[in-house]
């Protein structure tokens, strides 16, 4: 479930899902399931649903605009995984003489997966908003 970002003025909720492949994908939401979910959920909200395909970096760069250009996208993940691709295996260099590199590999790429995901990039994006979406000429003008 995607929750509108803290401080955001957006009512956007979304659901993200994935699937193994595009013919899984169009299977469930052609599903009795799906639909009689549809049907169940219409009262609680406004408008049509939209749905977006999302491929990668975009996810988490979600906004009520279009996803920023790649290039941003892939030099603020940059900016985040590169420090805590450092850090995390420094903190965790006491562990790694008590158990086989693999495994404390695996425990490495956990801890940089879960820094990422509620450390650095929440705090990232929120850092980079106006980079990430500046807003248009035209909106500025306006203010």
């Amino acid at each position: 479930m995607l929750v509108p970002s803290p401080g955001s003025e957006s009512p956007e909720f979304g659901i993200l899902r994935t699937f193994a492949s595009e013919q899984d994908r169009d299977a469930f939401y052609n599903s009795p399931m799906f639909k009689a979910w549809e049907v169940r959920i219409m009262p609680l909200i406004e408008g049509e649903p939209v749905y977006r395909q999302l491929t990668g970096l975009e996810a988490w760069f979600r906004s009520p605009q279009n996803p920023p250009p790649q290039w941003k996208m892939a030099l603020l993940t940059w900016v985040a995984v590169w420090p805590v691709s450092m850090a995390v295996p420094a903190a965790l260099n006491p562990l790694s003489g008590q158990m086989p590199n693999f495994i404390f590999a695996g425990v490495v790429a956990g801890g940089i997966v879960l820094v990422l995901t509620w450390v650095a990039m929440p705090v990232l994006v929120k850092v980079a908003r106006g980079w990430l979406q500046p807003k248009s000429r035209s909106t500025k003008n306006k203010l």
